[in-house]
């Protein structure tokens, strides 16, 4: 219920929200007078607010009981709303800087169903370059960007990813305590360097995008490429870039 102080409400407004976030908490839908009870208001002082939010959508109302109960239709809106679609727009010029300056192909990383998916990638422009498909899925267990995203997920999300991980359900009690040692310096420092499932002889880096169990996270990551036509970087300062950028695009987002 709204109680602040606000030289700017508009009370018809402030019902309709009340009313909202009060269904919301409710399992069962509620008459006019269990709401307006519930709000601490009178019963007439809702019923057009009522009748508004049923028109448009956000209410249904049973015809036999006259009971209210929320629709579908907020989860809609907020489902169109997409973390994963603000993430790209947000990371994408930063990572086609990124990829320009370096002379390397860099992408950007998310969990989905416990594994690591490709969200974004950034081409360089040499002749030769790693292409990573967007929507690809690899072992989140076993890949650059997929160990920095499980360091720094909230343990209940970690845990469940190593539930369903095949590959750690064959790992002997000593092998899975190393794992879970190994992850705790990975989300101090906030990146990893390591050698690349996808390239032989290389080495990945990946770096955290938001905060340590932050409720979205990604990791933006390269797997150089050594070529006549790619740029010489020495090792340290591709990784400096790679987590200077990262920062940027969190900066960017805010608090996604």
């Amino acid at each position: 219920m709204t109680t602040a102080t606000n030289k700017y409400a508009v009370p018809a407004l402030d019902k309709g929200l009340d009313i909202l976030e009060y269904l919301v908490t409710q399992e069962l839908p509620k008459s006019q007078t269990e709401i307006a009870q519930g709000l601490g208001r009178n019963p007439n002082d809702i019923y057009r607010v009522l009748i508004g939010l049923e028109a448009r959508g956000y209410l249904v109302r049973d015809e036999l009981s006259g009971r209210y109960r929320l629709s579908l239709k907020l989860y809609n809106l907020s489902r169109s709303i997409s973390p994963i679609d603000q993430m790209r727009q947000c990371a994408l010029p930063y990572m086609e800087d990124l990829a320009v300056n370096i002379g390397q192909s860099c992408y950007l990383a998310m969990l989905y169903q416990s594994q690591t998916m490709i969200i974004v990638h950034a081409r360089g422009h040499s002749p030769i370059s790693l292409n990573m498909s967007e929507g690809s899925l690899f072992p989140t267990m076993t890949t650059t960007a997929g160990k920095v995203l499980l360091a720094n997920s909230n343990p209940a999300v970690r845990d469940m990813i190593l539930e369903r991980d095949a590959d750690y359900a064959k790992l002997s009690k000593n092998k899975r305590t190393a794992l879970i040692n190994e992850l705790e310096p990975i989300k101090q420092n906030g990146y990893l360097a390591a050698p690349s499932p996808f390239i032989e002889g290389a080495t990945d880096f990946a770096a955290l995008i938001g905060r340590p169990e932050g409720k979205v996270i990604a990791a933006l990551a390269i797997s150089p490429l050594k070529s006549h036509w790619s740029t010489a970087i020495a090792q340290e300062e591709l990784h400096t870039r790679v987590v200077t950028t990262a920062n940027k695009i969190a900066q960017q987002l805010g608090d996604l």
